[in-house]
């Protein structure tokens, strides 16, 4: 199930998506309007964590062009106004919630499971990335309409941070933060052991990798077909 976080924050953009995809989600980050809005054209997803004091363009604008596409994508607005006339607004202007900051993880969790509940999306569907097929909810991975395999917990955080980033380098310090968490113990050598692993799970020949492949002296990309290399 895809997210998209929204926020100019960068820090609080960055925890928002590390607490979702703990959870099992596939996020998708902008930072501002336009880029939101491109995403929301291109990745479709699922439901939308949008800010309301954005640059240039701000969350209301970006919520009334989405709204103006007829999508019915559920959409939570974040910021630090309490005003009881900006919730009314943004509500009147399609929002389905309304948070304010600054808020706990475990609240924000839990509004997005109740948003989706209600918009009859809760359980995910298969994600599909090219030749691969991931399933979230049993935590297993399928290549070329394969048998599904099953993925350790941490084999399956950094195949979905490399999904999120299909046909880019995702660096070695943003897949380690991914994976062992802000405050966790991995390390370029962890990292390694890990890729090597996934790589025995989805590819015809590891020694060989065609979809996990290294970039030298950055860190690892994502291929989503084997015709791309």
């Amino acid at each position: 199930m895809k997210i998209l976080v929204v926020d100019d924050d960068l820090e609080l953009l960055s925890l928002i998506a590390f607490a979702l995809r703990q959870t099992g989600y596939l996020v998708v980050e902008a930072s501002e309007g336009a880029s939101a809005l491109a995403a929301f054209a291109n990745e479709q997803p699922d439901l939308v964590v949008l800010d309301y004091n954005l640059p240039r363009m701000n969350g209301l604008e970006v919520l009334k062009r989405m709204r103006a596409e007829e999508s019915r994508v559920p959409i939570m607005m974040l910021t630090v106004r309490s005003d009881e006339e900006d919730q009314v607004e943004a509500l009147d202007h399609g929002a389905d919630d309304y948070l304010t900051k600054p808020f706990s993880p475990r609240t924000l969790l839990a509004r997005v499971r109740a948003l989706l509940r209600r918009s009859g999306v809760e359980k995910p569907a298969p994600l599909v990335c090219g030749d691969l097929s991931i399933d979230a909810e049993n935590r297993s991975v399928s290549v070329r309409e394969g048998s599904a395999v099953p993925l350790t917990k941490l084999e399956f955080r950094l195949l979905q941070m490399l999904v999120a980033h299909a046909g880019r380098t995702v660096p070695v310090e943003r897949l380690t933060s991914h994976v062992w968490g802000y405050r966790g113990t991995g390390d370029r050598q962890l990292l390694k052991q890990l890729v090597h692993r996934l790589r025995q799970k989805i590819e015809r020949d590891p020694a060989a990798p065609r979809y996990l492949v290294t970039v030298s002296g950055i860190g690892y990309m994502l291929r989503a077909s084997e015709e791309e290399n």
